[in-house]
């Protein structure tokens, strides 16, 4: 290992400012990696040490548990590149400003991405989505090291497998990856999506521009989710359940008021926050861990609340789902 790599390795270091539920814990080593020699030198001190490796970002979704006993990579490459329709970005670019920065240059389709938190490189593990939009939609491929072999590895949207709010970096763990780069297509041509309902009834006019759809969105977002800055939370902490048409008909017979949205598949998807409400978790606190006031969906820390805390409100909600409705909720959040 260089001497400079040397120098960026850290030892004990806190991770609180490094997950968005601002939960306390330490990592026994941590280097912030640029470029795939930063990488290739983490690995090679990992793999001295015998230390496990963790990949972080900004922490929009995880959950820690404990400390960390290896080596946090964090994710803190800069750069975006346009070429026609099509732009590279750098894993460590801000989501929320990366989808501004697009719009700004005349690139459209984001918009109704905006204000998710996170890193860019964050987005395709999740295969991040709201408002009637999913990144897959504009995904070309990306690039990668692979943590076992050390190699740069090149994956298109086939590679990726993406489905709903899953990839395939979330189903192999065992092959885990560590994203550089994300190239996406866009367009010049401004073709707002406005299928989500509640977009269009807050929309000042049928024909938004850019920007007013990027606000829209914002605002929207705003009056629903906390700033995490301001109050500890990863946004959405379950996905909303998919059931088929006829286990979806069945429940309706005894919950007549229960909501479903077909999707491509003729399966049904339940709002997760509707039957977290109905069960009545709504602004309900466990100690310093919580569900937000405003949206049953959302935990939060509301100031010295550990991860285990978060984590056995979480499994206490879905428990009740699970009692009441026979849905049992899978959380979006990944648990470390």
């Amino acid at each position: 290992m260089s001497e400079s790599h040397q120098d960026a390795l850290q030892q004990d270091v806190d991770l609180s400012a490094y997950n968005s539920f601002g939960v306390p814990a330490t990592a026994a080593w941590f280097m912030a990696v640029e470029t795939q020699a930063d990488v290739s030198a983490g690995l090679e001190f990992a793999s001295k040490q015998r230390l496990p490796i963790l990949i972080l970002g900004q922490g929009s979704n995880v959950l820690l548990l404990n400390d960390f006993p290896g080596l946090v990579l964090h994710v803190a490459s800069r750069g975006i590149a346009i070429s026609s329709d099509r732009v590279t970005v750098a894993a460590g670019e801000n989501w929320h400003g990366f989808v501004e920065h697009c719009m700004d240059a005349g690139l459209h389709g984001l918009e109704n991405l905006a204000l998710i938190p996170g890193t860019v490189g964050a987005a395709p593990v999740q295969n991040i989505g709201a408002y009637g939009v999913e990144l897959a939609e504009f995904f070309i491929e990306l690039q990668a090291v692979n943590l076992r072999t050390g190699e740069i590895e090149v994956l298109d949207k086939q590679d990726c497998d993406f489905e709903y709010r899953d990839s395939i970096f979330k189903r192999e763990p065992e092959n885990p990856r560590l994203i550089l780069s994300v190239t996406l297509e866009l367009s010049h041509d401004w073709r707002p999506n406005l299928s989500y309902r509640g977009i269009k009834e807050a929309l000042p006019s049928a024909e938004p521009t850019p920007q007013e759809l990027f606000d829209t969105v914002c605002a929207i977002r705003r009056s629903k989710l906390p700033d995490p800055a301001q109050l500890g939370n990863a946004g959405s902490f379950f996905k909303n359940p998919v059931i088929s048409a006829g286990k979806y008909q069945r429940l309706q017979a005894s919950f007549p008021e229960l909501p479903g949205y077909p999707d491509e598949e003729g399966l049904i998807k339940l709002p997760a926050a509707w039957l977290l409400e109905q069960a009545g978790w709504k602004g309900k606190q466990r100690g310093a861990a919580g569900v937000h006031a405003d949206h049953a969906l959302v935990l939060v820390n509301n100031g010295g609340a550990t991860g285990e805390d978060i984590f056995l409100l979480a499994q206490e909600m879905s428990a009740s789902v699970l009692e009441k409705y026979g849905i049992a909720l899978q959380p979006e959040v990944r648990f470390i």
